[in-house]
């Protein structure tokens, strides 16, 4: 069985740890600088995930923005775009959205029960894989694997991150945290309610804390955890 990948979640939060407000634009939580940091995170990835629901909502590209940061993934035998990577459970992803017309090879993880419509709906497009009755993320992460998945980079959304983290399958976080606060009820968070490995005592390992501009980076290990 091929390895599954290093697995390394990006996330920028308000203080209050919020990922967006409600209002209809993206909050850009980021500045310049942390901008171009997640850039270089992407053209060091062999692969970019975000949630179904993140994409219908933002509708993003989801590209490697610097030109010579693609031009050194081709020089030393990548593509020119890590493949992207989406998830949902519901099928409901319209051949429309920004995601499947830049970049290069896509591919969707989905149930049993969406996966002959998202084919439909994204032939030639997009591969689609069920992974059975339920997305099973283990799955997924042998999948890219047996594709020659070294690094994934998963940004989000909450739900995503959430089973990432509960089912102890991220390797990495790297939280920025920008000096807002957004205090709106109902504003989507980085992470939900959940079982989480070793409880709300256990420590992950902090790796590294750098401020950018008026950004603060916290990068953790979150299976190198102590009571």
């Amino acid at each position: 069985m091929a390895e599954r990948p290093y697995v390394l979640l990006s996330v920028a939060t308000s203080v209050d740890g919020h990922i967006d407000d409600t209002s209809p634009q993206r909050l850009l939580l980021s500045n310049a600088e942390d901008f171009d940091r997640v850039d270089q995170v992407r053209a060091e990835s062999d692969a970019i995930l975000i949630g179904g629901n993140t994409l219908r909502s933002d509708n993003p590209r989801l590209l490697v923005n610097s030109e010579k940061r693609r031009a050194d993934r081709v020089a030393v035998g990548k593509s020119e775009y890590p493949l992207k990577v989406t998830i949902t459970a519901s099928g409901d992803l319209g051949r429309d959205l920004k995601f499947w017309h830049f970049g290069d090879q896509k591919v969707v993880y989905t149930t049993d029960g969406a996966v002959t419509k998202l084919r439909e709906e994204l032939a030639g497009l997009a591969d689609v894989v069920s992974t059975g009755s339920t997305v099973d993320f283990e799955a997924v992460l042998d999948d890219l694997g047996r594709r020659g998945v070294k690094r994934l980079m998963v940004e989000g959304g909450g739900q995503i991150h959430t089973q990432f983290l509960s089912q102890n399958l991220a390797d990495e976080v790297h939280l920025a945290i920008a000096p807002l606060l957004v205090g709106q009820a109902g504003a989507p968070r980085f992470i939900h309610p959940a079982e989480y490995p070793g409880g709300s005592a256990s420590r992950m390992k902090l790796l590294d804390a750098t401020t950018i501009g008026d950004v603060v980076l916290l990068r953790y290990a979150p299976k190198q955890r102590t009571a």
